[in-house]
């Protein structure tokens, strides 16, 4: 990376290391995700415990913040606690947090309680990192679409099979571009500028999600993206990206943050749609009767 003035503060650092990211090593790459997406943690880890997380050895931390023009890694740690003092609490502070609260209401640890807890630690970040600004774009991209193509694959594909269904019962075209056939990248390659794409994707992405959104992209296609980080290769062609927290788990990432993004998305447009404040989606039984 090349050396320029420092950044004084979070936003300027956050800013820095996204227009530096393509050119950035493999190495730099995973520590500006590190950094971006965990600035709580960053602030108040020791450079060796944060190495380790990461499996990346405490030096290159060091060069990393010294590429940025600081002195060291605790030069750099310092404009994260700056941010920390006026920052919510992190997701680990909040899962510990509500894992005391609920002690004294359980007996032994179980996976059940673990997993809920994280849950409402990554929904209580998913509020404070999703802006009305961008849930009423979104909503007016859905609206003005004339088919929405959608696509997700691996653990993202039950985002983008809830989104076609209730979709569909808005009476919204809706297209999955699913792998059958081998037809994903062709199917693609008929979406036009009047037509939208929502593209959902999470660490490790999936390629052929990518490659279709860096396409549509190029083609000047609106995209909806939701990833896990600004940093994510949805980003760059996306006319909307939601960041959803994603955290370590032991065993897989939990989909309940993206999956209330994507009805909080589709409540939106239903109440667009329906032009009422308490809107609802129709049933199949209804539609049969609409259709009668």
């Amino acid at each position: 990376m090349q050396q320029a003035e420092i950044p004084k503060d979070y936003e300027e650092l956050i800013r820095v290391i996204h227009d530096r990211y393509e050119k950035m090593s493999k190495s730099y790459q995973a520590i500006a995700v590190y950094l971006t997406q965990n600035p709580n943690e960053v602030a108040i880890k020791p450079v060796n415990s944060i190495a380790e997380t990461c499996g990346i050895h405490a030096s290159s931390f060091v060069r990393f913040a010294q590429a940025l023009g600081y002195k060291g890694f605790k030069e750099l740690q310092q404009v994260y606690q700056q941010r920390l003092s006026t920052a919510a609490p992190g997701f680990n502070a909040r899962v510990k947090a509500l894992q005391s609260e609920l002690a004294d209401h359980r007996g032994s640890s179980t996976f059940l309680q673990d997993l809920v807890h994280r849950d409402i630690a990554s929904l209580q970040e998913l509020i404070e990192l999703t802006s009305k600004a961008d849930i009423a774009k979104a909503t007016k991209m859905m609206e003005v679409a004339d088919t929405i193509y959608l696509i997700g694959q691996l653990r993202s594909a039950p985002v983008v099979d809830l989104m076609r269904y209730v979709l569909t019962m808005l009476g919204k075209r809706a297209v999955l571009l699913d792998a059958s056939g081998g037809l994903t990248t062709h199917m693609a390659n008929l979406i036009r500028p009047r037509d939208m794409l929502i593209a959902v994707s999470f660490r490790f992405y999936a390629n052929e999600v990518v490659n279709v959104v860096e396409s549509c992209g190029n083609r000047n296609v609106p995209i909806l993206a939701i990833s896990d980080s600004t940093l994510s290769p949805l980003a760059k062609n996306a006319s909307v990206l939601f960041t959803v927290p994603e955290h370590e788990y032991s065993f897989s990432r939990s989909l309940a943050a993206p999956m209330c993004l994507a009805q909080a998305l589709l409540v939106n447009l239903a109440a667009k749609l329906q032009k009422q404040v308490e809107p609802r989606i129709p049933t199949v039984t209804q539609q049969k009767q609409k259709a009668s």
